[in-house]
Parts: structure tokens; C-alpha cells; sequence
């Protein structure tokens, strides 16, 4: 998803690499959730989440697609997101609310949080997650990290290393793989976006659905293997 925004008003104006400290540790977000409260489709999944997902799970994507995620339109793609539910309503409420209960309880929450009000999924919970409250700003052919200040409620976050808050192995090859798909997506966006045959439109939205999602990841074999063979398919299609 792209956002339209100034960074400058929404992050404390620095950029980070994986190497630098960043003032992200919310101390295991102990006695909130809100962050997994109300994000309608804002969630969106990239192959890496659908296949540790899927292996988490033991579920294939269109058995997620059964409650857990589902699929809505992100800036003229078809792309999977986590689905929020008000049928996922945790029992103990955060001590920082306890004047607010209303506000997280009515409101619609991840089906992975828990009746304790914690990720069910956490070991292998999608990206976005893992980055909040982070984000990337792209540029140049390259992304860097910045930490967003109006967005996590915890109060006295302590320093810690970029990489080490996101927590995935080989981070560098994470990071090659987020880099070539956002790319890829925004290639697809600019080459069919503005599509005039609907036909077309929805044929290249299968494709994408098909080749990146719907067709399993081996769990024997390594993803970005699997994941640059499909991705040079979709490059001579582009």
C-alpha cells in the first residue's frame, strides 16, 4: 500500500538501517493490543507471510482464506490481508484503558488475538506486524526504516536494534525479497493499473494471486529459492 503522507509529521525525522537503535521496545506490549484493533484492511500479506503462515498454521492459502485473511483491492491489485473481526474479542482489557473499555471493546480486532488479548501467531505473525511501529520509506532503489510517534500507545519505549525488533532470520535476505516484490508490485501497478479491459485486468490479478500465493510454498525447500523462481516468471511477463 502506498502512503501519500510527510514523514516529518508522522516519525521523529530519522531514517534507520537494521544495524541502528531505535526507540521501538514496548516491553512485549505487556497490557495492550490496540495495535491489533480496528486496522480494517491495512494489513496487507507479501508471499513471505502467506507461506509462514501457511506452514505455521499447517493451512493453505485458500483454507486462510476460510476467516483468517481475505482479499481486497490495494491501489488496482488484488493482494491478501488479515481479516478483523468482532467476533475476536479478548476478555482481559488493557490496564492503559481501563477508563476506555468501550473503545477496544466493540471494536473490530485480528482473529489471531487471543482471549487474553495476545497474538496467537506471534513466533511467525506477517511483516507489517513485526515492523510496528516502524515502517519503510522507499527511495532510490533501496528502503530505509523510521519510526512512526503517533501510532503505538505504550508509554517509555527503550532502545533497540532494528533487526533485532524485527526478528527474522537471514534479515538481509528478507530484506532483498521485501525490496524485489514491492518493486515488482509497483511495476504491475504502473504497466496494468490503468488497464481498460477488465478481462485483462482480472486475468494479471490471477496470475499474481496464483503464482505467489495460491501455489504452496515447500516447506523443505528454502522460500527465496521458490519465491525468485516465480518472481523471474512474473519478470518476463512485465
Amino acid at each position: 500500500m502506498i502512503r501519500e503522507v510527510n514523514l516529518d509529521e508522522i516519525s521523529d525525522g530519522k531514517r534507520y538501517s537494521a544495524n541502528d537503535l531505535v526507540k521501538a521496545d514496548c516491553n512485549d506490549c505487556k497490557g495492550c493490543f490496540e495495535c491489533c484493533c480496528d486496522m480494517g484492511s491495512s494489513i496487507i500479506l507479501d508471499p513471505y507471510d502467506i507461506a509462514m503462515l501457511s506452514a505455521g498454521l499447517g493451512q493453505s492459502f485458500d483454507q486462510l482464506l476460510q476467516g483468517k485473511i481475505e482479499l481486497n483491492l490495494v491501489d488496482g491489485l488484488i493482494l491478501p490481508n488479515l481479516v478483523m473481526s468482532k467476533r475476536a474479542q479478548a476478555t482481559v482489557m488493557s490496564q492503559m484503558y481501563q477508563n476506555q473499555e468501550d473503545k477496544l471493546k466493540d471494536v473490530p480486532k485480528c482473529n489471531f488475538l487471543n482471549e487474553n488479548g495476545r497474538c496467537s501467531i506471534h513466533s511467525f505473525r506477517p511483516g507489517i506486524c513485526r515492523l510496528f511501529p516502524l515502517g519503510r520509506v522507499y527511495e532510490n532503489h533501496s528502503f530505509q526504516y523510521f519510526l512512526q510517534t503517533q501510532e503505538c500507545m505504550k508509554n517509555n519505549r527503550t532502545k533497540i536494534k532494528v533487526k533485532k525488533w524485527i526478528g527474522i532470520p537471514d534479515l538481509k535476505k528478507y530484506e532483498q525479497f521485501v525490496l524485489d516484490w514491492h518493486t515488482m508490485i509497483q511495476e504491475f501497478q504502473k504497466k496494468f493499473g490503468n488497464e481498460p479491459s477488465t478481462d485483462q485486468i482480472r486475468d494479471n490479478n490471477l496470475f499474481l494471486l496464483k503464482t505467489f500465493f495460491q501455489t504452496p510454498y515447500t516447506k523443505e525447500k528454502d522460500f527465496y529459492d521458490q519465491f525468485y523462481e516465480r518472481f523471474q516468471n512474473a519478470k518476463q511477463i512485465l
